[in-house]
């Protein structure tokens, strides 16, 4: 199976963690590989708040602000490790005088980051919490959408089984035994469970297979709030 074409790391983006330690840089270069990064950020609006809940090391907000110096980028994480690592590439991209995100340490069930937001991103985040946590988070960030706001969300699709075995095993791994990823468990959710709770809250939801070329059944969803 090949790799999509977009799936290395753009190295302006990697040398925003030059001198980070190498497992840091080498975690960076895995998930730019396995995860479709390049497929969320073309659905990004180019201007605006922009907010990505579980930022982890920041990789796509840096690179979201990178990209535009007309987006207000925030990352928020409940790591701290991962939070300093993330605030260490933004000082670095402000000495280089480019764009950088900005970033805060969240407080796990915790409340949801103020908005109005244009768009809020969630990229392998809600697997890791329990059911009524990952309902209740969701439906609090689409209440935070400004008014033609986007909420995008990429997570595993239970389906195709095998590709879902083998991502349930290896955040198993992640989670429960190297510690890599902080969470209370795993929980992959039909997209549709997601897309219903949306649509609830008054979104308009469109969603799609992404995981052509990759080893995990991703799956994303993209959801507009209409404007008033």
């Amino acid at each position: 199976m090949g790799l999509p074409v977009n799936a290395r790391i753009p190295a302006p983006l990697l040398a925003l963690y030059d001198g980070q330690p190498a497992r840091v840089r080498a975690h960076l270069r895995t998930r730019w590989r396995t995860c479709p990064f390049p497929a969320v950020a073309a659905l990004v609006p180019a201007a605006g708040r922009i907010l990505d809940f579980g930022t982890g090391h920041g990789a796509l907000a840096s690179w979201l602000a990178h990209r535009s110096s007309r987006r207000s980028v925030v990352g928020v994480d409940v790591d701290a490790g991962k939070v300093a690592s993330a605030r260490a590439a933004a000082r670095r991209a402000g000495e280089l005088g480019l764009p950088a995100a900005e970033f805060r340490l969240a407080v796990a069930g915790g409340a949801f980051p103020e908005g109005p937001w244009d768009a809020v991103l969630f990229v392998d985040v809600l697997y890791l919490l329990d059911l009524a946590e990952q309902e209740r988070t969701l439906r609090e960030a689409a209440r935070a959408l400004a008014p033609g706001g986007t909420l995008l969300l990429k997570e595993t699709a239970p389906h195709p089984r095998w590709k879902a075995a083998w991502a349930r095993a290896q955040e198993f791994l992640a989670v429960r035994v190297f510690r890599i990823t902080a969470g209370r468990g795993v929980q992959f959710l039909a997209p549709e469970t997601y897309a219903g709770w949306l649509e609830a809250e008054g979104l308009a939801v469109v969603g799609a297979p992404a995981d052509r070329g990759y080893l995990h059944p991703h799956h994303l969803l993209a959801a507009r709030r209409g404007k008033e």
